[in-house]
Parts: structure tokens; C-alpha cells; sequence
């Protein structure tokens, strides 16, 4: 039998439906490969008693002939979803220890769906971070080795794709504020989606910025993403954002025929000083849609250039006003007070000790814009700009375009420590094809699609119309199956 953990959903689902293989053989696979992968730092929080006995529930599911998609099929959690009774960390010291007594709205309807929890998956502190550097619990590292170099995984979602393109687990939930599904797919060679905003309920899932962040699936190809959304998303009235809107059959949707659909290349995205590579992988993706029978059209997305800016005031702010809770008094980390110590020393030394330092940069940027004298020169102006941004793909779309086709990143994954170090800016510059999707609410995928001269993976990214990721998916698997991506990484760890 083939190493069961290299399975996709699809074809474990169908396995487990045709008897061939039990959930309990599944889930055994995958927690061998986990405890063989610390070098990767992908799990954080393992939880083998709760997924064998998960995995003995869906089997027992499964005999009955009443089971859904995801039942008996391994996952793992990224660290940001509470999951109740387990370590919810969001990655950070201020949150050790925390156990929460609820579980999160996407990892309650994955259990309900019969879908085993493997273990609590490492990240960006409070999802604050593009390369997996800021996290408590140390870097992940990307399987994906082309020298002595130790490379990035892409964050904030990092240990979500490493150990999805690891073979750790079968799929993983991650989330995306500026792209921290969609790039850390690009750079290990896996899908990952950004659902539209309000598709999937945050409720549970520790905030970094409201109005920005939202959950979805990274998994090993396109009818994996399709089939592990569909059980994620739905209403959910304990969240004020989430969108009344039926869900569709995602998977009953992935025809690969784009015939007569319309792609729009936005000419603001071809930055000056991009890689050949990405600038030709772009290109060859462009000719694959069109040979596959999509028209192509160039399109203008004109506030392209704000983005960036845009982002790096809302999101900082809405992390500042979010972080604000975490003082010390309710849960999470307190720090050691002195004698005669009041409770401003305690607020300040406990948040100067339980944030780390991208946390507690973007908390100050966050609390300089939204003070008094800054507020309308920069949070107001920068939400002045994302109505214009979002404007862009509204025009666009109106004017008949189906999907929009771009590089997921600007570059291959880079070596950890090379970018952190030197400058912010640089790390900040990662998020340039991707912030624009969260800025205006859209769903946006990002697919693997051809290797750099290295032997590293490169990713496209297709946008969608609000509320079309049943389209846009389907968009993508026209381009995966045109693609034939199947390179994996050698095992080192």
C-alpha cells in the first residue's frame, strides 16, 4: 500500500468510503511522520490520544454509511483556531498555557464533519509575520532544500504548509490577513485559499486585524481546497461578519472548463525589478488559461500602488485595538511585580515580556496612527484608499472580467534570517501581489505552478468575484491541470 499520510482528501475520502483503508491506519501514518519531523517545526502542540480516538469515532461514522467528505480524514490546526482543552497559543509567551474551554466556529464544523485533529500548528506570532521568524516556539522550516540553507516556509501560516507539503498531515487550516495562506502556499509547493471575507466565521480564531483576517484550507491540490472550504464555511450568527450565504458544492463545480471566461492581467503588478522567473512563470500561466480556451484581457487596477501602505496603517491598528486585551489581569501570562508595583507596571511589564518584537512594532505603529493627532492623516486616509482599491476590482469585474491572473510572490522562498535582520520594509515587501485581495475583501488562490533554476517552488495567484469561489477554484484547477505541478520535496529531515 503507498504511504498512506501521501494521500490527498479526495483519495483517502474515497478509500476510506471503499473500505481499503480504516482512519485509525490514516491517522497512525500521519502521527509517525509527525514524530519523525521535529526538525521542521511544523507541529507545536501534538495531540495523538485525541486523534486516534477521533479517528475510532469516524470509522465507526464511516460503517454506518452516513459520513460526510471530511470524516476520518488527518488534519492539522494552525495554532490561531482555539480548539477547546488544547494549547491555543497564537504563537505568543503572553498566551502560554492558555486552554480554552470553547472550540472556534471552523474547527467546531471540521470536527462535526468527522475530521481528526492531529495537533496545533506553529506560525507567526498573532499571525504577524511573512516567513515563520516570530514565533515562541522558534522557526519553521520550509522541507522544501535546494543547499545548506535552512529556507522559509512563508508566513504567517507556516507550519500549516510545511507540513502539508511534508506529508505530515492531509490538509491544514490556516488564516490570511495580507496573504499568509496564499504565500506560504507559493513557497512550498501547495494550494492555499482566501475565501471571500465573511465566508468563513472568525469567531474563535484569535484576531490580528478584523476587518482583514479570514480562514481557509491549504492542502495538496485544488479538489482538496475545494473539498475541505466547503466544510469550513458557512453562516455563523456568533459572528457579527459572517455572510448569510448558502454554500455551494465546491467540488461538483471543478469542471476545468473555462471556455469563453475572461482573465484580466492587471499591468500595476508587473513591479519594476521583479525575477525573470516569476516574470515568465506569469506569462506561461497567461498562455496555459488561453490555450485551455479563456479569453485574456490587460486590465488597470490604478490604487495597486497604496496597497502596501494601505495595509501596513489598517492592519497595525486593528492589531493595537485587538491587543489591547491581553494586560495580564483575565488570562494568559502575568508578569513579576516588584514591591510597590501598580498596575501600570504591571500592564507594561507584562506586555513588554509576553509580545515579541514584530508584535510589539506593529502594536506601536498601530497605536501611533489611531492616536489623536495622526488619527485622519493616516488610519482615515488609508481607509480612504482601501475604498478605492476595493473600487478597482469592482470596475473590473463589472466590466466582465471572471478571474484576475498574478504571481502569488514576488520571489522563491528565501533563507531564514536573511530578510528579518536587515529591514522590516523588506519582509513588509512579500505581501505586494497579495494584500490588495484582503484590502477589498476578495477571495484569491494561490496555486503551484513551475520551480525556479534552484529547484524551489513558484506560485500563481488567481482573484475572484465576491462569493464565486465554487469559479474561481474551478479557474484553478483549469490552470493546475495545465500546469501537470507534481514535484515534492526530497526528504532531509
Amino acid at each position: 500500500m503507498t504511504e498512506l499520510n501521501k494521500l490527498t482528501l479526495a483519495e483517502a475520502r474515497d478509500k476510506l468510503r471503499a473500505g481499503d483503508v480504516t482512519s485509525v491506519e490514516l491517522t497512525q501514518a500521519c502521527l509517525d511522520a509527525i514524530e519523525g519531523a521535529d526538525a521542521l517545526g511544523a507541529f507545536v502542540h501534538k495531540t495523538p490520544e485525541i486523534a486516534l480516538e477521533r479517528a475510532r469515532a469516524a470509522d465507526a461514522r464511516i460503517a454506518q454509511g452516513d459520513a460526510p467528505a471530511m470524516c476520518g480524514l488527518p488534519i492539522g490546526i494552525k495554532d490561531l483556531f482555539c480548539t477547546k482543552g488544547v494549547d491555543s497559543q497564537a504563537a505568543s509567551r503572553i498566551l502560554q498555557g492558555f486552554k480554552p474551554e470553547y472550540e472556534s466556529t471552523v474547527s467546531q464544523q471540521l470536527l462535526d464533519d468527522g475530521a481528526v485533529m492531529l495537533g496545533k500548528l506553529n506560525m507567526d506570532e498573532f499571525a504577524m509575520g511573512s516567513s515563520n521568524e516570530t514565533s515562541v516556539y522558534g522557526n519553521v522550516v520550509n522541507p522544501w532544500k535546494v543547499d545548506d540553507r535552512a529556507l522559509t516556509p512563508g508566513g504567517s501560516s507556516g507550519g500549516s504548509a510545511a507540513a502539508v507539503a511534508a506529508d505530515l498531515c492531509l490538509a491544514a487550516t490556516g488564516t490570511d490577513t495580507g496573504g499568509s495562506i496564499r504565500q506560504p502556499a507559493a513557497f512550498t509547493g501547495i494550494t492555499g485559499i482566501k475565501p471571500t471575507y465573511g465566508r468563513c466565521s472568525r469567531w474563535g480564531i484569535v484576531a490580528f486585524a478584523s476587518s482583514l483576517d479570514q480562514a481557509g484550507p491549504m492542502t495538496k491540490d485544488v479538489r482538496d481546497a475545494a473539498i475541505m472550504l466547503q466544510a469550513m464555511c458557512g453562516h455563523d450568527p456568533k459572528d457579527s461578519t459572517s455572510a448569510d450565504i448558502p454554500v455551494p458544492d465546491f467540488e461538483a463545480m471543478l469542471t476545468g472548463d473555462v471556455k469563453g471566461k475572461v482573465i484580466g492581467i492587471p499591468r500595476e503588478y508587473r513591479m519594476d525589478g521583479m525575477p525573470e522567473e516569476i516574470e515568465k512563470l506569469w506569462a506561461d500561466g497567461t498562455a496555459m488559461l488561453k490555450d485551455a480556451g479563456a479569453e485574456i484581457r490587460d486590465i488597470s487596477l490604478p490604487h495597486t500602488k497604496y496597497a502596501l501602505p494601505a495595509y501596513y496603517v489598517i492592519a497595525p491598528a486593528e492589531a493595537s485595538s485587538n491587543l489591547a486585551r491581553y494586560d495580564g489581569v483575565r488570562y494568559g501570562h502575568r508578569a513579576k511585580l516588584a514591591q510597590g508595583d501598580g498596575i501600570t507596571e504591571m500592564y507594561e511589564k507584562t506586555r513588554a515580556e509576553g509580545f515579541g518584537h514584530e508584535v510589539q512594532r506593529r502594536v506601536m505603529v498601530g497605536t501611533y496612527v489611531l492616536s489623536a493627532g495622526f488619527y485622519d492623516a493616516y488610519y482615515n486616509r488609508a481607509r480612504k484608499v482601501r475604498t478605492l482599491i476595493k473600487r478597482d476590482f469592482e470596475q473590473v469585474f463589472d466590466s466582465g472580467i471572471d478571474a484576475i491572473l498574478t504571481p502569488a510572490t514576488p520571489s522563491a522562498a528565501f533563507g531564514l534570517g536573511e530578510m528579518a535582520q536587515a529591514d522590516p520594509v523588506q519582509m513588509y515587501l512579500n505581501d505586494v501581489f497579495t494584500v490588495t485581495v484582503n484590502l477589498a475583501g476578495l477571495p484569491g488562490v494561490s496555486l503551484p505552478a513551475g520551480l525556479d533554476k534552484q529547484g524551489l517552488p513558484l506560485g500563481l495567484q488567481l482573484i475572484g468575484r465576491p462569493w464565486e469561489e465554487g469559479d474561481l477554484l474551478n479557474t484553478a484547477y483549469a490552470l493546475e491541470r495545465a500546469a501537470g505541478f507534481v514535484a515534492k520535496p526530497a526528504k532531509w529531515w
